[in-house]
């Protein structure tokens, strides 16, 4: 079965499944140095942006990722101040965690300025946030800049790429983990999107495996719907260089000040629980 022009479809290689958004039109394309970007307005969805011919948000759903991307591990780390989002170029995670008043500087270090500039003109609700005083957004290579940044800097590190191919693929190696380590405070956090638990468990347990051998005393892998992104069903994985993450600081998330449409303490915990195919197959 094909479907017609009036359907964006994403059908990932090796899962033998697809997903699609009937669309009103293309609202832009362009191939940048990096990657191929294209953006759609779509008749539920709202606005969607493609990179390589993969669904990276829509305006309808994107909330659920940016938010627990980021206020998890801020609120399992004791005293966070100095952030890193690496990738992130559309702004969405940078903003939640400019949400958080303790936060005295975030960098966020995304390779392709396009997915930024095209993310202003066409989800201004994510970017609304790019001139607060305590962001700097730079548009370098990330890898380079977590093997250049200096020890012990950095409480919390956020891996916000796309899937582990092209640019981003250096982001999943224990090498990179490595780096992320040396860079973090003793009491740092890293938190890496890991893809679908579903479709991608090997890559999962590759990354508890990696980051573990990297240094990290502790992993976790928290999990969360995602209806755009394969399966429906998604991950982040955190790696604490030091404290077990067997808690979180539940008290300051009730208190929040601060708006979410998914993120409170119940959908927190939640996130925590390990289904059982996971327990087996080793994730934290």
């Amino acid at each position: 079965m094909t479907l017609d022009s009036r359907w964006f479809s994403e059908a990932p290689p090796g899962i033998d499944a697809a997903f699609s958004l009937r669309i009103k039109e293309k609202l832009h394309e362009e191939q940048t140095p990096y990657q191929f970007i294209e953006i759609f307005d779509t008749e539920t969805f709202g606005k969607l942006m493609v990179i390589d011919g993969s669904i990276m948000l829509t305006s309808r759903d994107n909330f659920l990722y940016h938010e627990m991307m980021s206020h998890p591990v801020i609120f399992s780390h004791p005293n966070p101040k100095r952030v890193l989002i690496i990738g992130g170029g559309d702004c969405g995670t940078l903003s939640e965690v400019l949400k958080h008043r303790t936060v005295e500087q975030v960098w966020q270090i995304d390779i392709d300025e396009a997915v930024t500039r095209l993310s202003e003109i066409h989800f201004p609700e994510l970017c609304q946030h790019n001139g607060d005083s305590r962001a700097q957004l730079r548009f370098e290579d990330g890898i380079k800049w977590i093997q250049e940044a200096e020890p012990a800097s950095i409480d919390i590190i956020i891996v916000d790429s796309t899937d582990p191919v092209g640019p981003a693929e250096g982001l999943f190696t224990e090498a990179f983990f490595r780096d992320c380590y040396r860079a973090l405070h003793a009491d740092g956090i890293l938190v890496q999107q890991s893809e679908s638990p579903l479709l991608h468990l090997p890559l999962l347990q590759r990354m508890h495996h990696d980051m573990r051998k990297a240094g990290f005393a502790d992993t976790q892998s928290l999990y969360y719907p995602q209806p755009v992104y394969p399966s429906g069903w998604w991950s982040a994985t955190m790696a604490s260089k030091s404290n077990p993450l067997n808690g979180f600081r539940e008290e300051d998330a009730r208190q929040k000040a601060f708006k979410t449409r998914y993120y409170n303490i119940d959908t927190h915990k939640a996130a925590r629980a390990q289904p059982e195919f996971c327990k087996e197959a080793g994730l934290g």
